[in-house]
């Protein structure tokens, strides 16, 4: 060990010993937010992740950190926490009084969103029901009720979100960024260049096959509410944002709806050698009042307390959701332990989402279905194409989605006092061909979206995290198991599988970058061309 890397040693031991505790009691509090939503876990989230920030905007550390040379490290793991923690650092120099600022408005809008519930009929209703309304509901006027009152936290919220960007844009550029997206995209170790040359690939060269989908759903919308195309709204899609497609012709939710989405979830995971057992009875699988509507997990301690949390109904959305989280669950789960503390999580938001969004996609593939949920061979067989066009139709659509989330928020905080709302509906028009109901429209209602205020610079990571599903998938076929006799059956029930990903994905950890760790696992960096084969052919 050479002088700099005795002094990187002391300085991540003095780092660790005081920013460890104060996660684990961060992510305890925060639990207890998104399960209760009460005052005294509110206040406490507030405390703790100020209490945290603090620690990352110390100017004295920071200095003491650029003073070590990473280039002068012998050991690659200690360059590799430097490198990590010289991001964090560096993106967090800030006054305490803006800390709090930041924080408290963090907070207070994650807790409105937990609370929220539209007032439809006279009562409260949750995000489980206004989703089978507008998945179900043939009265246009309801339809257009729910999902207006849906929107309704985003106006709700709205100062207090542009109020939050501005703080974070003013910080950002007084560190020398040129606004928070950007900054954020560096500490991500991303280029935004590269991602909205990326993007633009995309968008270009899906044209002509979301046209093609685009103007069939236009007509079956038609047929079904009897309007014309051209005069269909927002609220006749079966999500509040477009971002799924809604049930398709297989008819999916069927298959679960007598089913214990727990049971099939152990059933399947122990299958392949990532048994979670012991996620499921820490997490917390339904919905009630005051408990937070969405779906996500955590790993508290990096030393084996995960939790999952979803707001479990017996249909497909649900399962695939449910699926999706423990992918997260099981990357954090089989990280190796042994790492240090700075290195013992995902290498990158990207590439948990990747496994999350493998896991998620399963429940529209015939094999699994038959194996797990019961649909007997012939019926399998049969909704096999079926389902295949629902993947395909996920993806192209999510795809889309993500477009306008991604160029919304890059414009957002490039310039916070446009006129967003004009911002949002032309996004939404260029990339989802949904028209602004104008007479309806209401002020904020681009905020109604959580991760613009609570997960910010966040999205993108989802289509890359796609884009990753797709080549790890082509990758276990191929490679992990191209010996197997029956590679689509191999997929969801071999431990191959399992054991391929505990060794070659979960176990290192956060030792590479990104794209590091996707060149080591499957021979090449980020390759599109994996993806654009599933929203062809999703085989």
């Amino acid at each position: 060990m050479n002088d700099m890397d005795a002094r990187m040693r002391l300085f991540i031991e003095r780092h660790v010993a005081e920013i460890e505790h104060l996660e684990v009691q961060y992510a305890l509090a925060s639990w207890d937010l998104q399960t209760t939503s009460s005052a005294e876990s509110q206040e406490r989230c507030a405390d703790l992740s100020a209490a945290i920030e603090r620690v990352y905007a110390r100017s004295d550390r920071f200095d003491e950190l650029c003073s070590i040379e990473s280039q002068q490290l012998s050991d690659s793991l200690l360059e590799r926490q430097h490198i990590l923690l010289m991001n964090a650092f560096r993106t967090s120099q800030m006054s305490d009084e803006t800390i709090e600022q930041i924080v408290a408005l963090e907070v207070s809008i994650e807790e409105k969103f937990n609370t929220y519930r539209p007032t439809i009929g006279g009562k409260p209703v949750s995000d489980n029901e206004i989703d089978d309304i507008l998945i179900n509901s043939q009265d246009s006027a309801l339809r257009k009720e729910v999902w207006i009152a849906s929107r309704g936290v985003g106006c709700e919220v709205e100062d207090r979100v542009l109020e939050l960007v501005r703080l974070r844009n003013r910080e950002a550029k007084r560190l020398g960024f040129e606004n928070y997206y950007s900054m954020s995209l560096i500490s991500q170790e991303q280029d935004e260049l590269q991602l909205f040359e990326l993007l633009d690939s995309l968008f270009e060269n899906s044209r002509s096959l979301w046209i093609e989908y685009k103007s069939k759903l236009d007509a079956e919308l038609a047929s079904r509410f009897g309007v014309l195309s051209e005069d269909l709204q927002p609220w006749h899609h079966a999500n509040r944002f477009f971002q799924e497609p809604g049930p398709g012709a297989a008819k999916l939710d069927r298959y679960f709806e007598a089913m214990d989405l727990e049971s099939i979830t152990a059933r399947f995971f122990e299958q392949i050698a990532l048994p979670v057992d012991d996620l499921l009875l820490k997490a917390d699988l339904y919905e009630r009042e005051n408990k937070c509507q969405h779906a996500f997990c955590m790993d508290v301690d990096r030393n084996g307390d995960i939790r999952v949390l979803c707001n479990n109904r017996p249909d497909e959305r649900w399962m695939s959701t449910t699926l999706h989280e423990f992918g997260h669950a099981v990357y954090d789960k089989f990280v190796d332990r042994s790492l240090p503390y700075i290195l013992r999580g995902p290498a990158h938001t990207l590439t948990t989402e990747a496994i999350a969004l493998y896991m998620g996609r399963l429940t529209k593939s015939a094999p699994w279905l038959h194996e797990y949920a019961g649909v007997d061979t012939s019926a399998a067989s049969s909704i096999a194409a079926q389902a295949r066009k629902e993947m395909k139709d996920s993806l192209l659509v999510f795809m889309r989605w993500c477009f306008v989330m991604c160029h919304f928020e890059r414009a957002l905080y490039q310039d916070p006092d446009q006129d967003l709302d004009a911002l949002w509906w032309t996004l939404v028009e260029r990339y989802q061909n949904i028209s602004c109901p104008e007479v309806d429209r209401r002020k904020g209602m681009w905020a109604a979206k959580i991760h613009i205020a609570t997960a910010p610079v966040y999205y993108h990571n989802y289509l890359l995290g796609e884009m990753t599903a797709s080549q790890l998938l082509h990758y276990l076929r191929t490679a992990v198991l191209s010996d197997a006799a029956d590679p689509d059956r191999a997929l969801i029930s071999s431990p191959l599988v399992g054991n391929w990903m505990k060794s070659e994905l979960f176990a290192p950890g956060a030792v590479r970058r990104w794209d590091a760790w996707l060149q080591h696992a499957t021979g090449e960096t980020l390759n599109p061309a994996y993806y654009a084969a599933d929203l062809l052919s999703s085989s």
